[in-house]
């Protein structure tokens, strides 16, 4: 049975994580690494708070949870319930907002576009905003058993309601693919392996070049200082696989991931998400655990959303 609280509370965690941490310098991390939740630090909201996120994976979840099929009205009428109402926030209050997912989401309130058409499509709305929330379509799509074109339809689906971008759908794409082979009982070394050698003959030239670092090259033996972890959704994923890739654990791999600084929730969300999938929600800090704010609100959601992908059983015992 697939069990999505490994991805989505291992997301949740990584991402409260990161929240205190956003916008630090790395060399200042470093010298004095963050090894526990914290609050109050970069937004003044308290330890165990998710963001942006979290927040947009969970009305992913709660969208499909609700005739369980991909329908991006569905979607996009969620993301109106969070920004508008913050729904789906650890306090009641929705902050750290990125500006592409707010533009995109303000198209469909406005009613200037369909949902698919409302992302952003220029070079400079590449950010990780659709990346961030993308997780639950890794298990969406293991469960229909999708071959790569179907997959690269419902990511693009998906991502598009944001970011539209070719990037920003090869990057998710990727991701998901990642995803589905770690859910396929592959270590990270196999299921790097195996994306590297997918054709991505949808996407042009010029996008696949953007991800050589990844699909050409061993992003895994690159050094720290090699590793960019800003907003930029090629240096996001970069910087997942590489934390991923160079560390044993779940606790060690978002430690490591949070600590690159700068865009560090959801640097931290895109490692705690496939690190929970690979080493199971047992693995994770018990303190981390008990600090998440809604742990148990994230984990109903989570077992609705089980019930869809498992074709209507799932013993939560």
């Amino acid at each position: 049975m697939l069990d999505s609280k490994n991805a989505i509370i291992g997301l949740a965690i990584a991402d409260a994580m990161g929240v205190p941490l956003e916008f630090c310098f790395r060399e200042k991390l470093q010298e004095n690494l963050t090894t526990e939740m914290k609050g109050y630090g970069s937004h003044p909201v308290p330890k165990g708070s998710w963001s942006d996120d979290t927040s947009m994976t969970l009305c992913l979840i709660d969208a499909i949870n609700k005739t369980g099929n991909i329908v991006p009205k569905d979607i996009a009428d969620n993301f109106v319930k969070w920004i508008e109402n913050a729904e789906f926030t650890p306090t009641g209050e929705t902050f750290d907002v990125g500006r592409t997912c707010l533009r995109a989401i303000l198209n469909y309130e406005k009613n200037i576009a369909t949902p698919e058409e409302c992302g952003e499509d220029s070079e400079y709305s590449n950010g990780n905003g659709s990346l961030m929330r993308i997780s639950p379509m890794i298990y969406y799509c293991y469960s229909k058993n999708m071959d790569d074109s179907e997959v690269y339809k419902y990511v693009k689906m998906v991502s598009s309601i944001t970011h539209k971008h070719e990037v920003s759908i090869l990057g998710c794409y990727i991701y998901v693919l990642f995803g589905i082979e770690l859910l396929k009982g592959k270590d990270f070394i196999k299921a790097y392996e195996v994306i590297k050698n997918k054709s991505y003959e949808m996407f042009s030239t010029e996008s696949k070049e953007r991800y050589a670092r990844i699909l050409e090259n061993d992003i895994s033996k690159y050094e720290m200082n090699d590793i960019k972890s800003s907003g930029y959704i090629v240096d996001t994923l970069e910087a997942t696989f590489w934390s991923l890739m160079t560390t044993q654990s779940y606790n060690k791999a978002v430690i490591k991931a949070i600590n690159l600084g700068e865009d560090t929730d959801t640097v931290g969300a895109c490692v705690g998400a496939l690190a929970g999938i690979y080493y199971g929600i047992e693995s994770i800090n018990e303190n981390w655990k008990n600090d998440l704010i809604k742990y148990d609100y994230i984990e109903e959601l989570c077992n609705k959303f089980n019930e869809r992908i498992n074709g209507g059983i799932y013993d939560n015992k």
